[in-house]
């Protein structure tokens, strides 16, 4: 197979417009969750979020296009031979709020192929797209299924674009599951009591060695490997015993034709609820055995991303080999005891290239990639 090169990436969340501000936010430790003010929340268990600074809709548009507009300006220079593939678990579900109320919307921004057949016509790519729709490891299965289309040959150049936003009818939903920590998301915490939306956005630009030698690209990392798996445990909870991320991780493991020594980090799901954390933590022991790996979360300062939460911590997760430390989880107070030597508040120095990220989702997907550290800064 061919090598899957990382050559652009980038990141739109509630800590900054760019990769950048994320990451600076997330090494001093900030959160940007706070009170919602786009909607009133008296009706839901929680009143927090992760919102983006002024982002409204356009005129008669949900707020997926300004999400759109933000991400795509970090682009440059995107072959328009890509194909294309994007990743959102409710697109523009707001404009179906505007329709209860009896307000203008434009129609089309509620389905999920909206999303594709708008960004490729934004970049005028020759590829019209498909949308993929896997709950919140969606990202993740996007970036894993453009890298076994050019590890396979049958692309040179693939992106990547993932978003989701927080609206009401998503937060409602999860209100009525009385998911929602009241306080803000507290990943691997032993006090957490549920996950904070967050909405953010990630462009990820992947193509084959010999495609970024052509084009001038430089080599950020590469998607080295690659694993899906269903528990099909519970509609929305994750089996207990970890069963479908062991064998997601290890699918991934394989693929990169590493050894469980080799990874020097994990950036986990860290939703802050008491049973994914649980699950990822037993799942991790389960993987690395005696090893003592580093796990972080991000989702304590930037939220639930939903959709894009995959792709972003992809972005992330490249940054972290690139400048060798890991980020702290932000949120963190006392860790949960079966964690107590993986997690930290602080930044850990780590030593490798390589880095395992994973996402699990309602319906019992699961999904993990191995990143390789690039050799451009």
């Amino acid at each position: 197979m061919r090598q899957v090169w990382v050559t652009d990436a980038a990141a739109v969340t509630a800590l900054g417009d760019s990769c950048e501000k994320t990451w600076q936010g997330l090494m001093a430790g900030r959160t940007a969750i706070q009170a919602v003010s786009r909607f009133p929340t008296f009706n839901y268990n929680s009143s927090m979020a992760a919102c983006i600074d002024n982002l409204t809709p356009g005129d008669n548009q949900s707020l997926i296009q300004q999400l759109t507009e933000r991400i795509l300006c970090q682009l440059h220079n995107v072959p328009e031979t890509s194909l294309l593939i994007t990743a959102t678990t409710k697109a523009g579900i707001d404009s179906l709020e505007k329709i209860r109320r009896h307000q203008p919307i434009g129609l089309p921004d509620i389905l999920l192929s909206s999303l594709p057949a708008s960004i490729s016509r934004k970049l005028k790519l020759a590829d019209k797209g498909i949308n993929i729709s896997a709950a919140c490891a969606s990202s993740t299965i996007a970036v894993a299924h453009g890298a076994s289309l050019i590890a396979s040959g049958n692309a040179e150049s693939v992106l990547v674009c993932c978003m989701d936003t927080v609206t009401e009818f998503v937060f409602s939903g999860f209100s009525s599951l009385n998911a929602m920590s009241d306080t803000g998301a507290r990943p691997f915490d032993k006090d957490r009591n549920g996950l904070t939306l967050g909405e953010g956005a990630a462009a990820i630009l992947m193509m084959s060695s010999k495609a970024a030698g052509k084009h001038g690209k430089p080599h950020l990392g590469t998607i080295a490997g690659w694993g899906a798996a269903n528990d099909a445990a519970h509609i929305t909870a994750p089996a207990r015993d970890g069963c479908g991320l062991i064998q997601a991780a290890q699918k991934a493991l394989k693929m990169a034709a590493v050894g469980k020594e080799a990874i020097a980090a994990v950036n986990a799901h860290g939703t802050g609820t008491i049973y994914n954390d649980m699950m990822e933590i037993t799942a991790f022991r389960s993987i690395f055995h005696n090893c003592r790996i580093p796990v972080n979360s991000v989702k304590g300062a930037i939220g639930h991303t939903l959709g894009a939460a995959g792709g972003i911590e992809v972005v992330l997760g490249l940054k972290a080999l690139s400048g060798q430390i890991l980020p702290p989880t932000v949120g963190l107070n006392i860790p949960e005891e079966t964690a107590m030597d993986l997690v930290s508040s602080q930044p850990v120095n780590i030593s490798g290239d390589y880095l395992l990220t994973t996402n699990s989702g309602f319906g019992g997907v699961n999904a993990a990639i191995v990143l390789k550290r690039g050799k451009t800064p």
